[in-house]
């Protein structure tokens, strides 16, 4: 089957510009992925995605968005792209036992958190346990809650919860962090911020409330010990989904796809990428819609000047 545009990803930034792109006029297809509607779904409140008052369900707000996409007659595809070839054009896009090939092809395969890998962290992702400070902190207002990582990434995330938290406590593996030297001295200043030094988790603790409590072991020793707290981000990272796509675009030494400044194009003539594949900076469902937006708007003006 051949369309005017394929879009491999549905979460926020795929499905807008699903909405601009079938709107247009132009035959869209989603090849939804491993996990269709992107990480939203695993979110429990949005309460930061503008015109919902009163907060939204993740997986509810993704649902929406698809529907939106359906109403224009964007066509959807279950299961993951396997591979793509952007040699020549039409450009085309194994998924399973669809072949399909395409005149233009929006990438927003977003990124994945890095986890722990625990049993009890995936039973409590989303009543306790996550990845994201910026989404969820708010509901951990005069709670105390604790960040597992070293890097600036843990250090920002936790300077930024003691803005709602009673009290932060970074988990660290090592004897001393690798973030940058001013991020380290405003975390040893905060009064709201402890560190438990040379400990990992080894058990995420709660109920059906959700998270009360984490057990650390102590790496020299193997010596347990509990911490009660109410939440747990993980801030070990992400990683792009772009292994398909090493060798046919350019990525940064992160693996996040490199854009033209300003604009969605994507380095190919025909290829535009938004969302979290090409942001390691914000991560949010609402500037992952807004570069959907710039991309379904960008494919349209391209595929137009191609054909006139």
């Amino acid at each position: 089957m051949k369309y005017d545009v394929a879009i491999i990803g549905s979460g926020p930034a795929g499905l807008t510009a699903a909405i601009y792109t079938a709107r247009a006029g132009l035959s869209t297809v989603i090849i939804e992925g491993l996990q269709p509607g992107g990480q939203l779904t695993i979110t429990s409140e949005v309460e930061n995605f503008p015109g919902f008052p009163e907060g939204i369900q993740g997986p509810e707000l993704m649902q929406r968005m698809k529907q939106q996409a359906e109403r224009f007659n964007t066509e959807f595809i279950s299961g993951e792209a396997d591979s793509v070839s952007l040699k020549e054009r039409p450009f085309t896009v194994k998924a399973g036992s669809n072949t399909l090939t395409c005149d233009s092809m929006i990438i927003a395969t977003g990124s994945s958190a890095r986890w722990l890998g625990l049993k009890s962290e995936e039973e409590f992702r989303g009543r306790g346990v996550s990845a994201c400070a910026t989404c969820d902190g708010f509901f951990y207002r005069d709670r105390e809650i604790a960040v597992v990582g070293g890097g600036d990434t843990a250090l920002e995330e936790a300077l930024y919860l003691t803005s709602f938290a009673s009290k932060v406590t970074i988990i660290h593996r090592r004897g001393e962090l690798r973030g940058s030297k001013i991020l380290q001295q405003r975390a040893f200043d905060h009064e709201k911020v402890e560190i438990a030094w040379h400990s990992v988790v080894d058990e995420i603790l709660g109920d059906e409330s959700g998270v009360t409590g984490v057990r650390l072991r102590d790496v020299r020793d193997d010596s347990l010990t509990e911490l009660k707290i109410h939440g747990i981000f993980m801030a070990i990272g992400h990683e792009p989904n772009t292994d398909i796509f090493e060798g046919q675009l350019d990525l940064d030494e992160a693996g996040y796809i490199v854009v033209e400044p300003g604009t969605a194009r994507a380095g190919v003539p025909g290829v535009f990428s938004c969302g979290d594949v090409r942001d390691s900076i914000y991560r949010q469902a609402v500037t992952a819609a807004g570069t959907g937006c710039m991309a379904g708007i960008e494919t349209f003006r391209w595929l137009q000047a191609e054909r006139s």
